[in-house]
């Protein structure tokens, strides 16, 4: 019994800790979606499965606008193996200051939370592997860094079990004169 209770222990506890979005609410610099998501970004990313072993590798251009609290992200991704996609959020400022979003391949809408420095995004993924699509939970982090720079780390999970990670960089261009 002693065994049973000291192996489940640590699970117990990691369950307790929360991911909670206020703890960055002093982060600087602010982060502001309708500002950093505001013309050409490039990102590049990689997917880990939950052998932490690197299967995907892209790059994708952003291009977004702002029509006051609705912003357009059109995203074209090229691939390490060569193929291309392209997924394009809608996105709509809350009168509380979170954000909803769309996409074709979001099942339901998008949850975004704002603290500090940080963006809270949850949603579901209907995600092609091979010949099925599945439906898969996405729970990502971002953290601006400064202007031009913010990273991204997105947990993947199905019936609560962990399937892997996205991690990406993405660098807003520099303004064309």
């Amino acid at each position: 019994m002693k065994l049973l209770a000291a192996t489940l222990l640590p699970f117990c506890l990691t369950a307790c800790v929360s991911n909670d979005i206020d703890r960055y609410r002093a982060e600087q610099p602010q982060l502001d979606l309708r500002t950093y998501f505001n013309g050409t970004l490039d990102a590049w990313g990689i997917f880990q499965g939950r052998s932490r072993e690197v299967t995907k590798r892209f790059h994708v251009v952003i291009e977004a606008r702002w029509d006051g609290d609705t912003g357009v992200l059109d995203e074209q991704f090229r691939w390490s193996d060569g193929k291309t996609s392209r997924r394009v959020w809608i996105l709509t400022r809350q009168a509380d200051g979170s954000f909803r979003g769309r996409a074709d391949d979001v099942i339901g809408e998008a949850v975004g939370e704002v603290a500090g420095n940080t963006l809270r995004w949850r949603y579901v993924l209907a995600l092609p592997v091979d010949d099925k699509v599945y439906h898969v939970n996405f729970d990502d982090w971002m953290f601006l860094l400064d202007d031009r720079v913010m990273l991204n780390r997105s947990y993947m999970s199905k019936w609560g079990f962990h399937l892997g990670e996205v991690s990406l960089a993405f660098r807003k261009r520099l303004s064309q004169p």
